[in-house]
């Protein structure tokens, strides 16, 4: 088992007095993962785990009365609550237990953001220490072997993504698990909760995302093609967003008159995930998308290792009115990092001026096949 590397993160935050909470996709590996944590306590701690997926579960957790709580958890130091979202008034619930019984330490995974407070109006602002896990990263990939340990799996991984169950599996495996989520898992939690009964609305909307994959992003464009109206548009990619399916960045500016500023382009967690919704699984040298999927690989492997080893990032793209642009922007610390991805090492790139005048003290780097591994790797 690849080991994650959230999970020494998270074990520094327990038995603090806190929620320790755990979000990402369905199928991305929560389960193992708390599973696997609990193994290292219950020789020292009272562990239990529950699976909030069960129905006698969610009745037993549906009354958030302090003592009714106690009761069904019992006298457990450490306290698994597996998919929390489908608990019934869950934030509030969480907040119970924290304020009452701190000496407990909850982990409430989920696979859906908006039902762990928002659906109830209880905030856990000061009650919770939120964690992500994604689909493998190459670091976790990497395990400290080194550059020939991702180089030999790169082409599989931009095909068919990198879900722990997927990966190093055969063409065939893999095609047929990537069905199974997209059709089965991918849209549940949305589904029940915008109560969206025809999954075809999620799905074409989805689709026409995967489609302008690496460009910019118009939601009236997309209500034109889906018959759905702006504002449900926004919604939906909202909790699209809150499922872990999408993530959006939005357009950096600070100093040009002539520099976007209210554009955003759409990007999926897990490529493979995008190649299923769009069943185009051909080899790289086949396709004419390999620059937008390079693009999308190599800002998730950015987004996974900053958020993986704790360092807080913000992320934009940047582009003038004129069509200069740069792929990708990281500010940290004050600092601005400019990424440019091309897959094919021999494509001629050049750094704005206008950037390069605009914002002298950032750094540029272009990423590509044969240098890939000192940005994606690791952190500099």
């Amino acid at each position: 088992m690849i080991a994650r590397t959230v999970m020494d993160r998270m074990t520094k935050y327990l038995f603090r007095g806190r929620v320790v909470s755990l979000l990402g996709a369905r199928r991305v590996g929560k389960t193992t993962l708390v599973k696997e944590l609990l193994r290292c306590y219950q020789e020292d701690r009272r562990t239990r785990y529950l699976s909030c997926d069960l129905l006698s579960v969610q009745q037993a957790l549906r009354n958030p009365e302090a003592e009714r709580l106690k009761a069904y958890l019992g006298d457990h130091d450490l306290v698994v609550l597996d998919e929390a979202q489908n608990i019934e008034q869950i934030g509030r619930v969480l907040k119970i237990l924290v304020d009452t019984y701190p000496e407990m330490q909850i982990i409430a995974t989920g696979s859906s953001s908006f039902d762990l407070a928002r659906k109830t109006g209880e905030p856990l602002t000061g009650r919770v220490y939120p964690f992500e896990l994604f689909p493998l990263s190459l670091q976790e990939i990497d395990a400290g072997k080194g550059y020939n340990a991702v180089e030999p799996h790169i082409e599989h991984l931009l095909r068919f993504g990198s879900y722990p169950s997927i990966f190093g599996v055969s063409e065939d495996e893999a095609r047929f698990q990537l069905q199974e989520l997209v059709s089965h898992y991918l849209y549940r939690d949305i589904l029940a909760y915008a109560g969206i009964r025809k999954s075809s609305v999620i799905s074409n909307l989805v689709r026409l995302l995967a489609l302008q994959l690496g460009s910019e992003v118009s939601y009236s464009e997309l209500a034109n093609a889906t018959g759905l109206n702006r504002k449900t548009i926004i919604n939906y990619i909202d909790l699209l967003e809150q499922s872990f399916i999408v993530f959006r960045l939005g357009a950096y500016s600070r100093n040009l008159r002539k520099e976007v500023t209210r554009s955003r382009k759409i990007y999926f967690y897990d490529v493979g995930v995008r190649n299923a919704i769009l069943q185009a699984f051909a080899p790289l040298e086949l396709r004419q998308d390999v620059g937008a999927l390079w693009e999308n690989f190599c800002i998730l492997e950015r987004l996974k290792l900053t958020s993986n080893n704790g360092f807080f990032v913000n992320r934009y793209f940047w582009r003038t009115y004129d069509q200069l642009e740069i792929d990708f922007i990281e500010e940290r610390d004050g600092q601005l990092t400019g990424f440019e991805f091309k897959y094919n090492p021999r494509k001629k790139y050049r750094f704005p001026r206008a950037f390069i005048d605009a914002y002298p003290e950032s750094a540029l780097q272009r990423v590509d096949r044969r240098n890939y591994w000192r940005y994606l790797l690791t952190l500099e």
